[in-house]
């Protein structure tokens, strides 16, 4: 990793072409950056003076790392190149081992100071790749008008495929403006001719950098010069950004036809022809693939996500989660599953609190009117989880109850040892002991709203396996405020709900991890979130849900045990929701619908009760 946490020999799978993610930086470019190159550069010479030579590296190092375009950090270089004798002697200071960009930038200056300019390239491919919107390639040897004369068009793709496993698809505006010099290098060597592997590769990066013609200028090149299926693959991903898509498959349909060992591309067709509206040929093709190649790290995920697609059901995305467990190298599954379970509540995302006093709060902060005091009178009791969230972002504002509403809120649904509320009359108070600093701090910085699956949630709250149970309750019921939340964009205020109802969701799943070596059935932490599931109605309920739900997911030996308490909980809300609102029914029954191992009539009658209360909503 270098000083910001990058890492230079990332990987990168060249056929996974459809699925690349956008690269963000951590830390840009400016003057704050210069100011510290400067002052690396002053320390190092300070240093250097001294006769500490491996120091005064360091800061040098540290200087390019921060500033590459720097001239003084260059200069710096020189001098201490000079004082050890020449760059060779140089190399020392600054090994090939080293995973500090600042350091290899250093190196691949030097190796292009002897000549050995493929090298060089190749070394500063890389660091450009970890972090590609510092302006690395903006250095004198890299403009030198001889270097692509003197470049192996052999050397220049081994580094164009390096750099392009670092980069998003498309790169960011500040990104492109970084690679710019390198880009130039590219299309001067090109130019010297027609060499099949470097324009394939070169069209890639054509593409990443926006300029849709040249990629497709450059993979016609590769196809034409015979760069087999690899310059079918570039070719095809540059008429596809072009909006040629039928072009595309056509050339992936002769390049697979031609050559079948090519599953990885069977792949993408696949999704592409799925795309474009023609998912029975997909499905077929997946089909085919899997049934040859059962363990085919992509095929398997893709078929399952596939028929999600065609059918909704999500019993295909239990059974991607159930093959990621078996096949965790295989990341393509873990990809699929998030990217599928965004719009299911609970599955991929926590869901909002419907009360009206959530309503209310929701109106009052879009009109950032927080300070306003006085009654608020509701006809009957909410849960105490919304009131709490109304207190803690306006704490002027008091909440009155008409009535407490038949049957009666404040009971639990069965008999209970774990109390997370207590009731005063009408009014909620806290029936468990505030949490410590530490354990808010935790639960605060793990809480989200959205998540890859369930199981990766429970993934996700690991870190509270040892924070006890008590502290974790202590959270449900004294949460950290959303003005303090760590989303970005101050979004935890714009909806505190989701803020509240995550923290409890990540806290309950903590509960989730307690004393793990019980076996489930007679376990503490089962125990607890059953407790609370059946507890008086509220907000907990639902995270606690969430956290049994979650355990399904991850252990299958669970799961009918977590749908019968699940089931039997919501059967209870449904026979009250006979009589009087209850605000939490409809998220109780997401939970229900989370549980795709659930037979599907029962499933078909939940979703008809969700449609039913969305209606009336």
């Amino acid at each position: 990793m270098d000083t910001y946490g990058r890492d230079t020999n990332g990987t990168h799978d060249e056929h996974d072409e459809q699925h690349t993610h956008t690269h963000t930086n951590a830390c840009d470019t400016g003057c704050c950056e210069r100011l510290e190159a400067e002052g690396e550069v002053a320390v190092a010479r300070l240093i250097l003076d001294g006769g500490d030579i491996g120091h005064a590296a360091d800061h040098v190092a540290g200087a390019i790392g921060t500033d590459p375009s720097l001239p003084e950090a260059h200069e710096a270089l020189a001098e201490l190149v000079a004082r050890v004798g020449g760059p060779v002697a140089a190399l020392e200071l600054f090994p090939a081992t080293s995973r500090y960009t600042g350091e290899l930038a250093c190196r691949a200056a030097l190796l292009a100071a002897i000549g050995r300019l493929d090298e060089a390239v190749m070394l500063l491919a890389g660091v450009m790749a970890a972090a590609p919107a510092r302006p690395w390639a903006a250095v004198a040897w890299m403009a030198d008008p001889e270097l692509p004369s003197r470049l192996s068009a052999e050397s220049l793709t081994q580094a164009v495929l390096r750099l392009c496993q670092g980069l998003g698809d498309p790169v960011s505006e500040e990104e492109r403006a970084a690679l710019v010099h390198f880009a130039e290098v590219v299309r001067a060597v090109m130019v010297r001719g027609e060499d099949p592997q470097l324009a394939a590769v070169a069209s890639g990066l054509a593409r990443r950098l926006g300029d849709t013609r040249l990629a497709v200028e450059w993979g016609e090149v590769a196809v034409r010069s015979g760069a087999g299926a690899m310059g079918a693959i570039m070719l095809g991903n540059a008429l596809r950004r072009a909006g040629r898509v039928d072009e595309t498959i056509a050339l992936w349909t002769r390049t697979v036809e031609q050559d079948p060992g090519q599953s990885y591309l069977v792949v993408d067709l696949a999704e592409l022809l799925a795309f474009t509206g023609r998912r029975p040929e997909g499905l077929a093709l997946l089909e085919k693939l899997v049934a040859a190649e059962p363990e085919h790290e992509k095929a398997a995920p893709a078929l399952l996500g596939m028929r999600f697609e065609a059918d909704g059901d999500t019993m295909h995305l239990l059974e991607l989660t159930d093959y990621y467990r078996a096949h965790p190298d295989h990341d393509y599954a873990g990809y699929l599953l998030g990217h599928h379970v965004q719009r299911f509540p609970w599955l991929g995302r926590v869901t909002g609190g419907t009360e009206a006093c959530i309503n209310v709060l929701r109106q009052l902060v879009e009109q950032d009117n927080l300070t306003v005091s006085g009654e608020m009178s509701l006809s009957i009791i909410e849960p105490p989880s919304a009131i709490n969230t109304l207190r803690l972002v306006i704490p002027g504002l008091q909440v009155a109850f008409l009535e407490t509403g038949d049957p009666d809120p404040r009971l639990p649904g069965a008999e209970v040892g774990v109390r997370v509320w207590r009731y005063e009359g009408c009014d909620a108070v806290p029936a468990v002991e505030p949490p410590s600093a530490r354990a808010r701090a935790l639960v605060r910085d793990l809480a989200t709203p959205n998540w890859p699956g369930p199981t990766a949630l429970y993934d996700h709250a690991v870190a509270l396996a040892g924070v006890p149970v008590t502290e974790l309750l202590g959270v449900l019921a004294y949460p950290p405020a959303p003005q303090d939340a760590p989303w970005q964009g101050g979004s935890a205020m714009e909806a505190p709900d989701y803020w509240v109802r995550s923290v409890q969701t990540i806290a309950c799943m903590g509960i989730a991890h307690h004393r793990a070596d019980q076996p489930w059935a007679e376990s503490e932490r089962r125990r607890i979130l059953v407790e609370l599931l059946n507890g008086p109605e509220d907000w907990v309920c639902e995270a606690a849900g969430m956290a049994l739900v979650a355990v399904g997911w991850a252990f299958p030996e669970a799961r009918e045990d977590v749908l019968e308490w699940v089931l039997n909980r919501v059967g209870q809300l449904m026979q009250v929701a006979e009589k009087r609102a209850v605000t939490v029914l409809g998220s109780m029954c997401h939970l229900v619908l989370a549980c795709p191992w659930l037979e599907p009539k029962g499933r078909a009658f939940i979703a008809d009760v969700v449609e039913r209360l969305e209606s009336e909503d």
